[in-house]
């Protein structure tokens, strides 16, 4: 059988530029959040398939997970998402932390779908979450820290809007205002979180179908720009009282580029308040990058007293499809900052004490010993994109004298070994 040299389907090989890439945007995520006080967790790859069959959604475990039956006999799941997992961490050690709680995690997560633009089976994903803390100041922060973030990428307020809306309000909706029974409602939501992937008219056929008279009603409040818009019936429920709350604070707070989304829903199941998602503005990749919300019930399913929570999962998918269309990609630098070529095999030892006095000095050195001519060792560090070489030969073991050269500009120094330390090897 041939084997084939591509890596699996929806997943990514990553090459060093790739790796430069991804280490920035992890680090980038790490030093924002960290300013906000959230302490980083990690947990097993592997969890039992029951933690998501208890709340994630009957489309995730049936349709979405690399599922199986271990040699045990037990049935696991590689983690779909992390929310699930982190609550029962802090299910399991309740009593012994201390509450609120802020955590962040960057967990890698699986799942079986079609491979799409952003959307891939294995991915990334920043994992911002604050339990134990049911006050709206509390949505707030979770939103100033993933604005947080993007501007750390760099991003200015007009390259990305944050969308908000309330789980509270969409049950309203679909039960009092449309007149929805539990089974209905529920096929409600995954009729309206479907929303963007369809045409006015097959969204609306799928809607009469459930809703039959009452299709007019959910045209009238998903024509709703604004709260102010929202249908008289709607404008007293605890979730538009909820919103109302959060943009004021958003606003006292100077979040401008926020805006009520009347179709907002979040797919999964559970979510209890106040929802949010984070799009790109720019035209050639507007779509959500990551969103999350409040789940005030989900430690409750452990079979403890329940714990609030909230936060929102940023993937490294759509996150890096965002800074490539923003111009906001940083310049790959390899790690190696000078690249010491060997003219002669009787020099290498004195090349390897170069490098080792090199590294001392906190200098970051590669040493070929392919014995390869001059210029194809040149041309090797120039691919690297290393910036700097240094040729070692008899004279420079001799002489103890070197002549770097930085490989962009063709600039030439000479400099002595006691000198060293002082030349800045900066590319």
């Amino acid at each position: 059988m041939k084997l084939s040299k591509e890596p699996y389907k929806g997943t990514r090989d990553f090459y060093p530029e790739d790796e430069f890439v991804q280490k920035y945007m992890f680090n980038t995520m790490r030093k924002a959040v960290e300013r906000f006080g959230y302490a980083e967790y990690d947990a097993s790859l592997l969890e039992e398939t029951a933690l998501y069959k208890a709340k994630t959604g009957e489309e995730i475990v049936n349709e979405q997970t690399y599922s199986f039956v271990d040699r045990g006999q037990r049935e696991v799941t590689i983690r779909p998402e992390m929310t699930p997992t982190v609550a029962r961490m802090v299910a399991r050690k309740r009593l012994e932390l201390a509450f609120p709680l802020r955590w962040y995690a960057i967990p890698n997560l699986w799942r079986y779908e079609r491979p799409q633009r952003g959307r891939l089976r294995e991915h990334w994903q920043l994992n911002v979450d604050m339990f134990g803390d049911n006050s709206i100041l509390a949505d707030a922060e979770i939103i100033s820290v993933a604005g947080a973030i993007m501007k750390k990428f760099g991003a200015k307020k007009t390259d990305f809007e944050v969308h908000l809306n309330n789980r509270k309000l969409l049950t309203a909706v679909a039960r009092e205002y449309c007149g929805c029974d539990e089974a209905r409602a529920y096929k409600l939501f995954k009729l309206i979180d479907r929303r963007h992937k369809m045409d006015d008219d097959k969204f609306f056929a799928e809607a009469q179908a459930l809703l039959g008279d009452k299709t007019e009603k959910l045209k009238i409040y998903l024509q709703s720009k604004t709260l102010a818009d929202l249908p008289a019936e709607l404008v007293q429920n605890a979730g538009v009282l909820e919103l109302k709350q959060l943009f004021k604070i958003l606003a006292e707070q100077g979040v401008a580029n926020v805006v009520f989304d009347a179709s907002l829903m979040r797919g999964f199941d559970y979510y209890t308040g106040n929802v949010f998602e984070v799009y790109d503005t720019d035209v050639k990749n507007r779509r959500a990058m990551f969103g999350g919300g409040r789940y005030d019930d989900l430690v409750g399913i452990f079979e403890v007293p329940p714990v609030t929570g909230i936060g929102f999962g940023m993937g490294d998918v759509t996150m890096r499809d965002f800074l490539e269309a923003h111009n906001l990609l940083p310049q790959y630098q390899p790690t190696a900052q000078v690249y010491l070529c060997v003219l002669e095999v009787g020099v290498q030892g004195f090349a390897n004490e170069l490098a080792v006095f090199l590294r001392q000095q906190g200098i970051n050195v590669a040493v070929d010993y392919t014995g390869h001519k001059i210029g194809k060792q040149i041309q090797t560090a120039d691919k690297q994109k290393i910036p700097y070489v240094i040729c070692v030969g008899e004279d420079e073991a001799k002489n103890r004298e070197f002549k770097i050269k930085q490989l962009v500009s063709g600039k030439e120094n000479i400099v002595i070994w006691d000198d060293l330390p002082k030349f800045s090897f900066k590319s």
